[in-house]
């Protein structure tokens, strides 16, 4: 599975499902926005490989994505999630902070569980380079794409002018002659960010025309977080925010499956709108004061009655579900380039497309 097709998939409900095997980390990148550190918390093993056995061929995810903290601090998990998941049909993708590529190794332990994966990205960022030099990092990527593994990076700056943006992007093109992707992102003030990081404007949250219908993605795939709480955005406040959002919420993997979930997700009114015209337009169809920005707006909606309401009604039933299935494949239509745009950093949008198809 190459990075611009499991992007491509992003914008369909139940498509994916991004599950945080833990928040721990031997790192300290000053942006973390889980705050990882070695005594952060984690589901436990039983209650995530019991969600995944209940997916089947008839009902599961095109892809399984294992987050953290650091997922490969628990390899045999990994292992036992990708096989499960594979036995269903599924396929597996991780992102790694890259903790054991220094010297730019690879341990056997570890290359034994990438073997079985479907995509492997590598975190790399100024604040990663820190704790593991980037030579290091591409050497070891470089090993795990020769073992037939497809990768990618996922690289954080500041903005579109940061020139470490332009560097680093560039050293990794020159040394993998175009055939690795990159998903470039900025770094949003959450976690380790949040007393630092400036506030940024985005495609998907502008302070201006709030009224126009700007779908979020974002609340297509469910999340596991760290407590076995399943959210319906990745947005790490919401994901980390308890109690959580009742209209964000989508159950727990200790009494939950994934077809309770799924369901719950494609059958929400209020999600079908949030995903299809983004929460500021339900400010501003509904008569309500402008959302006080485009995620923090979604997470307020509960304290709306009347904005819950109308979405309720408008979201129910075969209009409903036609709105959300519409705006889905509209944006699988525009591809994964122009998702980038949205949620990325719009200057370094194509290049998630690298090595795969456009």
């Amino acid at each position: 599975m190459e990075l611009a097709e499991l992007v491509a998939l992003r914008p369909r409900p139940g498509a994916g499902l991004l599950l945080g095997l833990t928040r721990r980390c031997p790192l300290r990148c000053a942006h973390c926005s889980t705050s990882s550190t070695m005594a952060g918390e984690q589901p436990a093993a039983d209650q995530l490989l019991r969600f995944a056995r209940s997916f089947t061929a008839d009902d599961r995810p095109e892809v399984l994505l294992l987050t953290g903290g650091e997922p490969l601090l628990r390899p045999r998990l990994v292992a036992g999630l990708t096989a499960v998941a594979r036995s269903a049909g599924c396929r597996t993708a991780l992102l790694s902070g890259m903790f054991f590529a220094r010297g730019g190794r690879v341990p056997a332990p570890v290359m034994r569980v990438l073997a079985g994966l479907d995509h492997f990205s590598a975190s790399l960022d100024a604040f990663h380079e820190r704790e593991v030099p980037r030579a290091d990092v591409l050497r070891a990527v470089r090993r795990v794409l020769d073992a037939g593994v497809p990768v990618s990076f996922h690289l954080t700056g500041s903005g579109p002018a940061d020139p470490y943006l332009a560097e680093v992007t560039a050293d990794i093109r020159r040394a993998f002659a175009d055939r690795v992707p990159m998903l470039v992102n900025q770094v949003r003030p959450v976690g380790r960010a949040a007393s630092w990081a400036t506030a940024t404007t985005t495609a998907a949250g502008p302070r201006a025309d709030t009224d126009r219908v700007r779908p979020c993605a974002m609340a297509a795939w469910p999340v596991v977080a760290f407590d076995g709480t399943v959210l319906a955005c990745c947005n790490q406040q919401t994901v980390d925010q308890r109690p959580a959002p009742r209209h964000l919420t989508l159950g727990h993997i200790a009494r939950d499956d994934w077809p309770a979930v799924r369901a719950r997700s494609s059958a929400s009114p209020v999600l079908r709108l949030i995903r299809s015209t983004g929460p500021d337009h339900l400010y501003a169809r509904y008569g309500a004061p402008a959302a006080p920005g485009y995620c923090a707006g979604c997470r307020q909606l509960g304290d709306r009655p009347e904005l819950l309401s109308g979405a309720d009604r408008d979201g129910a039933g075969p209009v409903g579900e036609l709105l959300d299935r519409t705006a889905a494949r509209l944006q699988v239509e525009a591809g994964p380039v122009a998702l980038m745009r949205r949620h990325g950093c719009p200057p370094y949008a194509d290049l998630v497309a690298l090595g795969g198809r456009p």
